[in-house]
């Protein structure tokens, strides 16, 4: 890690909006808002989370368009979204967390019927490795665990090949495929939450591809 991203890194520990316990910590002494976010937020409202969230741009996006829910993202590298972090506390946005975590661990962090809704933007799609890909049963079980029956889980991709294997996974578990875009930039008005762009996403359109979006629920 880099001199930048080490002291990025050291300055999330001071974030009020930002929470890490080890991986040790949470399989061997529990995680204490598990079941309990809302004291975290001092709130009822819905949270919603972004797996992977990056740098957090789509985070803080949809916490700026809806203050009556809250928004965790999601990702385990601390440095990485220590930028959404800073823009959080910045903009004075108490709607907004960051969870250092592994997504195969979010069992430990999450409770029965927690979340209201999941986002999954650009995703690696992992193309030699169909069990980490972020939309394989696996995963789903895994959401399934949190996610409130209601809930729906929301997926934006550049990668052909994730689009067409989470089509057909939801197809062959007979999920409820609620919208399925396969270009949301010829739509002839782009909805304003899926217009959010991550640096990744621009860098994408910049390289001609597509940007496809589908969303699901996991209970039929």
């Amino acid at each position: 890690m880099g001199k930048n991203k080490l002291t990025k890194f050291a300055e999330t520990y001071t974030f009020p909006n930002f929470v890490q316990p080890t991986r040790e910590e949470v399989i061997s002494q529990g995680f204490s808002l598990k079941g309990n976010w809302h004291t975290f937020f001092k709130n009822d409202h819905p949270i919603v989370l972004e797996l992977g969230c990056g740098r957090g741009e789509y985070t803080t996006g949809m916490a700026k368009m809806f203050p009556n829910k809250n928004f965790i993202g999601i990702d385990r590298k601390g440095a990485r979204m220590w930028k959404g972090g800073k823009a959080a506390i910045e903009e004075n946005m108490n709607n907004v967390a960051f969870l250092r975590a592994q997504i195969d661990m979010l069992n430990y962090y999450f409770d029965t019927d927690e979340i209201a809704e999941i986002w999954i933007t650009f995703p690696d799609p992992q193309p030699k490795k169909v069990n980490k890909r972020m939309t394989c049963r696996k995963y789903l079980n895994l959401y399934s665990s949190f996610l409130k029956a209601e809930g729906t889980v929301n997926l934006k991709t550049d990668s052909q090949m994730l689009y067409d294997f989470t089509m057909e996974t939801l197809q062959s578990l007979q999920y409820n495929i609620r919208q399925n875009v396969t270009d949301i930039y010829a739509l002839p008005s782009v909805p304003e939450i899926l217009n959010i762009q991550t640096y990744y996403e621009k860098m994408w359109l910049e390289q001609g591809y597509r940007i496809q979006y589908i969303q699901f629920m996991l209970h039929g």
